[in-house]
């Protein structure tokens, strides 16, 4: 059965620089980020993250599967992008208001998303912020 015939919705997440993108469909519960299977990540901390609203779906996460392509960014934001989409996945999937309570009491940006960017290096110093110091003697 290709993708084609079968009718995908895709749900999205963003952090920072990292997009990702979530289709679902109806099966026994693979998640796939980039191709790979979710248990099969090598990075834990990733792993722990994407595995958020899964754990806060329950049974209903074996009904179906999902797959989530992700670009751009870190390890860390390209994890926190792939939860937003699944967790929207999810709730987009099963229309479920009790789901999303539980979703949004966890963590409220795994819907809504988090808009914090880090800010840009200026003149005059190294970084964001920090300046050369001066001394007057």
């Amino acid at each position: 059965m290709s993708s084609a015939s079968k009718k995908l919705k895709l749900y999205t997440g963003s952090r920072k620089t990292a997009r990702a993108t979530a289709s679902v469909c109806p099966g026994v519960g693979r998640v796939r980020v980039n191709g790979f299977l979710l248990e099969a990540l090598p990075n834990e901390l990733s792993r722990e993250i994407i595995m958020a609203p899964l754990r806060l779906a329950g049974d209903s996460r074996y009904k179906v599967n999902i797959d989530v392509d992700v670009k751009g960014g870190g390890y860390v934001g390209q994890a926190e992008a792939s939860a937003m989409a699944v967790a929207k996945a999810l709730v987009g999937y099963f229309k479920s208001s009790d789901l999303k309570k539980r979703i949004v009491e966890y963590d409220e940006h795994l819907i809504s998303g988090d808009a914090r960017q880090s800010e840009p290096k200026k003149f005059g110093g190294p970084g964001a912020r920090r300046r050369e110091q001066k001394s007057y003697r």
